[in-house]
């Protein structure tokens, strides 16, 4: 994850402009499902900044606006698109803001200020940061058929088995401590970053203090500020109590750090050792990002042994009170018996209805150009994966890419019959 050092250390103030590498830098597997490979050359150079172009690809679609937690947002960049980023090296030098949050943690952090105010000193601006979290003023339309494709890909699903059978021990003791299946954890880490291949490449410290101090123009430029300066506080708090250069960390332009792309806050409240070494490290960990995923749903609210969605039937009057009851909203609230009641049928065979009548539900939409949007009935755990990111879509591949992960390890491990097997396999083929 980071470079240790015995104490966390701070770097000079840049002298000169600083050009970082930007391979790989814009992306995790989450939001863009493949990252630009290169970086293009420095175009110029000023005394005070320089500017540099880095490509990104199609980002996976983006459904309802993410909440202010954890994770990472869904991405806005546009594929083939290039960026001009402008580098302002010394932007947060004598800022009114920033030596108001250095103060701030002096007093309640008991942090050395002339420490503090060197290491922001050498923390440059992120112009490339600020286009990707700022809104397309064209959205496209959500396409959920092609957000699937994406996630439920042959290279992701074998490379999720393979993560599987070299963590398997380890995922079957989170699964046994926490509650969590080992393909919701599979199925996340797979979503996130292809089980490692992409964590990100910005420096953590210069993507946070961008955004908690520069943030664009949005209706909820507010809390996004807030949401980012208290990461940006943890990550100073977590860098020093883990002796951490500050400096060091990489990854995503939003500040997520690691294998499971955890931001600092999530960090500081949900990362655990499961690795054993007394040092959480979610780069470089597979057991640490293990434990830490499933310790996550678990204090969200992961319900064991439940399920995650319900299917629809597809006859149009049951399809008719689907499109009718679905407000976008992710949290549980109708209770089943309301909507079974209004003629709504499951394509649920083993569904107790008698049991499950007060179950609370939402109607999960899943709209696709030119077709009719699919629908699915989300229960408590399936609100627990979208407070990961706050997208229908998101939640659901997530769940879909787990299945098709087992599925497949069932069909090639010789695990239970050879047609027990085949079925679960065309189950979640199905899905």
């Amino acid at each position: 994850m980071t470079q240790k050092s015995a104490h966390p250390s701070v770097s000079p103030a840049f002298s000169q402009p600083r050009i970082k590498s930007f391979a790989l830098a814009l992306c995790t597997a989450a939001t863009l499902s493949a990252c630009a490979e290169q970086a293009q050359s420095t175009k110029s150079m000023q005394p005070a900044q320089a500017t540099k172009a880095a490509q990104t690809t199609q980002p996976a679609a983006a459904t309802t606006a993410p909440a202010p937690v954890a994770q990472t947002p869904p991405q806005s960049a546009t594929q083939g698109q290039t960026f001009e980023e402008e580098i302002v090296p010394q932007r947060y030098v004598n800022n009114a803001n920033v030596d108001t949050f250095i103060n701030d943690m002096v007093a309640r952090y008991d942090f050395n200020a002339d420490a503090l105010h060197a290491l922001f000193s050498t923390v440059s601006y992120s112009a490339t940061a600020v286009k990707l979290v700022t809104p397309s003023p064209t959205p496209s339309a959500k396409n959920w058929r092609a957000y699937q494709a994406r996630f439920l890909d042959p290279v992701r699903i074998n490379a999720g088995v393979r993560f599987w059978r070299e963590n398997q021990a380890t995922l079957q003791r989170a699964s046994d401590e926490f509650g969590v299946p080992p393909e919701v954890i599979v199925g996340i880490i797979g979503v996130e970053t292809i089980y490692g291949r992409y964590m990100g490449n910005f420096r953590v410290l210069d993507a946070l203090t961008t955004l908690a101090f520069d943030y664009p123009s949005t209706p909820n430029r507010a809390d996004r500020m807030a949401t980012f300066r208290k990461n940006l506080e943890d990550y100073l708090v977590w860098t020093r109590g883990s002796q951490i250069d500050p400096s060091s960390v990489l990854g995503s332009y939003t500040g997520a750090i690691g294998i499971p792309q955890f931001l600092p806050s999530s960090i500081v409240q949900y990362a655990v050792d499961y690795e054993g070494d007394h040092h959480i490290d979610l780069r470089n960990s597979p057991a640490d990002a293990i434990g830490s995923v499933a310790n996550y749903l678990k204090q969200n609210g992961w319900e064991s042994g439940r399920p995650v969605v319900w299917k629809i039937a597809g006859d149009s009057g049951s399809q008719g009170i689907a499109q009718a009851a679905a407000d976008g909203k992710p949290e549980p609230r109708l209770p089943l018996a309301q909507l079974l009641r209004s003629g709504l049928a499951l394509n649920e065979p083993n569904v107790d209805f008698a049991a499950e009548g007060g179950t609370p539900v939402t109607v999960v939409d899943l709209p696709t150009p030119g077709r009719p949007t699919e629908y699915m009935l989300g229960l408590k755990n399936f609100y627990v994966l979208t407070r990961y990111n706050r997208s229908f879509f998101y939640a659901l591949a997530v769940y879909q890419l787990g299945e098709r992960v087992k599925a497949q390890m069932l069909a090639t491990s010789g695990v239970g019959s050879n047609r027990g097997a085949q079925s679960t396999q065309r189950q979640a083929q199905r899905q």
